[in-house]
């Protein structure tokens, strides 16, 4: 075993036995913590205390911290979609900044067309604009040792949140308890790489009987992997050039080398009988490191060619066996609230007054390149540039009790909230987007592989929002739930939306219950997609030469002039119908469909020929824009069956989960501007057809799992300078295992496997002239089989 997991474990277990001291005088309150999480009391999609995720009008999923726990992967995300077969995480490798901001899908929908909250209050978004112009969180940035649970709500949820809940809200619930936790973890890939180092603890420290403040810190650091095969070109180099070291392979198709640090502090601290104080905050910093196309000497014109500009030169002699751009990216990520709640009235009115403040910042590099258009003077490595995303947000929320005579009482909650997003671009070094004298001659301006940031895509740019909503819930019978919401808010950019939503409940049998939501929703354009542009480069495998993109801000005299015209804000309506069952003996089931329309969706236009006559001194070999492209129509099924008994002398428990989610393009702007391939991407992208199952048995000090996971065909896309090309995946089944050890009430050790039996998916045959095997675009790991230990310590 690596020595510096020893050591890491070793250092965990010397930390226990120093802390069992102060661990004895908070055991009280772990129990009582422990005694309440089997309540499973929601605070998700409703405003009404006491809600459990059986009493709710629409499904929400609750994730343990034990859950968590049993995914290897330090990202949110993918712990998410381990669990949730209506959440999607694609990998992307090599992908620019998606190969480090993965992009999450809730029901086959967008990925900020997923709210994010923290213990109930707004996420900020990632400074990246990922695929398609998508702007979402980054749940990378947020510490798992910190989350006490998370709730999923499977519902549209706008008229009660705001902008982007349109599929629905994911909310991170942090851990309040005292105690200690802690742990180390080690895991590798079967075939010997992407090894990775996880380390986190955590101190709760009660605060008298008043509040408690609890701290985290983890650490994670995961070597790169690699799934590539050499590429024929660069095969075939070789062979008429034995004279040349050319790296075999010459580019790495897999995950990326990245070090993160996260952070988190939750603190609340009562200062009077009707008044508590309270904060809480994450921080994340890291940095990573991947792959761009290998420029091949013998064939990319437009880097290694002679030139009059530079006579007797030639890139050849700085490159002899051709280059792979390396793109790192450096990012820091911020987010704190504060705020002051608390009742009166006898406590029948309760008051949340609260700021928050969030703040993403990505910085770009690029080592081993050229800006080709400088000749002999061209530096070698480049900083790019710097995106940034900053948020506040004012929220003042009162729940009210409004008594009603005879009747229960109507649960009134009310408030409002101003909000304001910037987002702001910083140029790069001045080589990494000038022109050299070279690009007269077809030389490639630009920093090659990704262009830096020039200062006329740069800038800052705001938008300001304010809002008021009103929420109901009533039971005029025992058996029966009614609520209802509505929303006005006004953007600063764009004008006002007014969105509402309807839901029941009824319970005619204890145990089974039916209910039903509709609501409409929307999502707001943010200052990045309404404001930026960006230049990009890929390779065509059909020719093996890189073209150059530009994404223009749909306010670009080009784009204009091409036909684009001002962003608006997504809406949709959302039906959800289902059926709720649980039992005595432990069982509980749910079944769920759901049908969410989105008018004006969000996307990017086909590629244009940049019109003759118009300056095009970035020699772009095409040209698209931001617009609401299509309208979708998305339907599904959700389905959960869980079962929880005694077997022998241990416990069990099982849960199978199955979504089926199809997508369908019913109108919109796709007879225009002619994107066919923007519809197919839209319906084939992400499989129809996920399950997940999980079985846990617990004897003893052993605790035993088994996972299984069942993703269904898709379909793959790629750019390429004339288009898009597609390939069909087939279906992919994966299975994990675990196996825990309590050492002590206080320690424990889990040894286990992910994809244990080394399952690999369908080649990528669309994409083999790259050298790579597996696509990029899968919507689960394809690096095979991963063995992990891990040491736990808790108090």
């Amino acid at each position: 075993m690596n020595k510096a997991f020893l050591g890491c474990a070793l250092g965990a277990i010397q930390f226990a036995i120093a802390a069992q001291s102060y661990a004895q005088d908070v055991d009280s309150a772990n129990e009582s913590a422990d005694s309440n999480a089997g309540a499973a009391i929601v605070v998700t999609g409703t405003r009404d205390i006491g809600r459990t995720a059986f009493d709710t009008a629409a499904p929400v999923d609750v994730l343990t911290n034990e859950a968590i726990d049993s995914v290897v992967s330090s990202d949110l995300s993918s712990v998410l979609a381990r669990q949730l077969p209506s959440f999607n995480v694609q990998r992307l490798p090599a992908a620019d900044g998606l190969a480090f901001v993965r992009p999450a899908s809730l029901r086959g929908l967008s990925p900020d067309q997923t709210l994010v909250l923290v213990n109930g209050k707004r996420y900020h978004r990632s400074a990246l604009l990922g695929s398609r112009g998508s702007q979402a969180p980054d749940l990378n940035t947020i510490a798992g040792l910190s989350i006490s649970r998370v709730e999923v709500l499977r519902d549209g949820a706008s008229a009660q949140y705001g902008s982007d809940a349109i599929a629905g809200v994911v909310n991170i619930i942090l851990d309040d308890r005292p105690g200690i936790r802690g742990f180390g973890q080690y895991s590798e890939y079967y075939d010997g790489d992407g090894e990775t180092y996880r380390a986190g603890l955590q101190a709760g420290i009660a605060l008298n009987d008043r509040g408690a403040l609890v701290i985290t810190g983890e650490f994670s650091d995961g070597a790169a992997t690699s799934r590539t095969r050499q590429r024929a070109d660069a095969i075939a180099l070789q062979e008429a050039r034995p004279d040349l070291d050319i790296p075999d392979p010459v580019q790495r198709w897999g995950q990326p080398d990245a070090q993160t640090l996260r952070g988190a502090a939750n603190l609340q601290y009562e200062l009077f009988e009707a008044a508590e104080l309270y904060a809480f905050g994450m921080i994340a910093d890291g940095e990573g490191r991947t792959d761009f196309n290998w420029r091949n000497p013998a064939n990319t014109s437009s880097v290694f060619r002679n030139t009059d500009a530079f006579p007797g030169f030639n890139f050849a002699s700085s490159y002899p066996a051709g280059f792979t751009p390396r793109f790192g990216t450096d990012f820091n990520d911020l987010q704190g609230v504060a705020g002051l709640r608390g009742s009166l009235a006898n406590d029948s009115l309760t008051y949340d007054l609260s700021a928050s403040a969030g703040r993403s910042r990505i910085d770009y590099t690029l080592d081993e390149s050229l800006n080709a258009s400088f000749g002999p003077d061209s530096p070698t490595s480049f900083y790019l540039g710097r995106l940034e995303q900053r948020e506040f947000n004012l929220n003042l929320d009162f729940v009210y009790q409004l008594d009603l005579g005879g009747f229960e009482p109507l649960n009134l909650a009310f408030g409002a909230e101003r909000r304001e997003e910037t987002y702001e671009v910083s140029p790069g070094d001045p080589e990494s987007y000038a022109i050299g004298a070279g690009a007269a001659e077809g030389l490639a301006p630009n920093s090659n592989g990704f262009p830096g940031f020039s200062p006329s895509q740069s800038g800052e740019f705001d938008q300001t929002s304010y809002a008021a909503y009103v929420d109901l819930e009533w039971h005029p019978v025992n058996m029966l739930t009614l609520g209802a919401a509505a929303r006005y808010e006004d953007y600063s950019e764009f004008g006002n939306t007014f969105n509402y939503k309807l839901s029941g409940r009824i319970e005619p049998v204890d145990g089974l219950a039916v209910r039903a939501t509709y609501s409409t929703g929307f999502r707001a354009p943010t200052p990045g997609q309404l404001n930026t542009s960006r230049t990009s480069q890929g390779l065509d495998t059909n020719t093996l030469q890189v073209f150059t993109a530009g994404r223009l801000s749909p306010s670009d005299p080009i784009a204009v002039a091409l036909g684009a015209e001002p962003l608006e804000p997504e809406e949709s309506e959302n039906i959800t119908a289902g059926i709720v069952f649980r039992s005595p003996t432990g069982i509980t089931a749910s079944l769920d469909a759901y049908q969410i329309d989105v008018e004006g969706r969000f996307g990017q236009s086909r590629s244009f020929a940049v019109p003759a006559g118009v300056p095009n001194p970035l020699r772009f070999t095409s040209v698209s824009y931001y617009t609401n492209d299509f309208d979708t129509r998305t339907r599904g099924i959700d389905a959960v069956l869980a079962y929880t008994t005694l077997l022998g002398r241990g416990r069990i428990e099982t849960r199978l989960a199955y979504n089926y989610n199809d997508t369908a393009v019913t109108g919109g702007t796709s007879a225009t501007i002619g994107n066919e391939d923007q519809r197919r991407i839209f319906e084939e992208r992400l499989p129809e057809h996920n399950a997940t199952g999980t079985i846990a048995y617990e004897l003893d000090a052993i605790q035993l799992r088994l996972h299984g996971r069942y993703y269904g065909p898709w379909t793959d896309n790629s750019d390429n300078s004339d288009g898009q090309i597609f390939q069909r995946f087939s279906s992919m089944v994966l299975f994990d295992a675990s196996l825990t050890y309590d050492i002590t009430e206080a320690v424990n050790l889990t040894v286990g496997a992910e994809n244990i039996f080394d399952a690999y998916p369908d080649e990528a045959t669309f994409q083999a002239s790259r050298g790579l095997i597996y696509s990029r675009n899968a919507p689960y790991d394809t690096d095979g089989g991963l063995y992990y230990v891990r040491l736990g310590v808790e108090f």
